[in-house]
């Protein structure tokens, strides 16, 4: 699979992100069992309970755009030096969505990255109720 797509999605979002307070912009790109692409950036509010990250940004607006819910790769980039991975609530949220198989991608460029497993960063999700 060719991940400089989802990448550069990843980084286009990464420029639209309201960040007053931390001033840590993030970008996300999903891609879906359909083959359809989704972005989002992370959204900051006064009262930080209220943000919402790049990866929920991205993953809401396709199941509420389109009704999807297998999502196949996600790429993620910010502005660190480093690789940014997503939070613990984003882990649960992806793992909600994820395809068995699902490519997590920690992107500093499109050259650059590093492809992890759901069973990598998240091994025990929450999924019984």
């Amino acid at each position: 699979m060719d991940y400089s797509i989802l990448i550069r999605k990843a980084m286009e979002y990464k420029e639209r992100a309201y960040v007053p307070y931390s001033h840590f912009r993030v970008g996300a790109a999903i891609l879906t069992e359909n083959d359809s692409i989704f972005g989002g950036c992370n959204i900051e509010n006064v009262s930080f309970g209220a943000t919402n990250c790049a990866e929920r940004t991205a993953i809401f607006k396709a199941v509420s755009e389109e009704g999807k819910t297998d999502i196949k790769a996600i790429a993620i980039v910010s502005d660190e030096d480093g690789y940014t991975y997503p939070c613990g609530i984003c882990r649960q949220v992806i793992s909600e969505f994820a395809a068995e198989d699902i490519k997590i991608i920690l992107a500093k460029s499109e050259e650059e990255y590093i492809v992890k497993e759901m069973k990598d960063i998240f091994p025990e999700p929450f999924d019984k109720f």
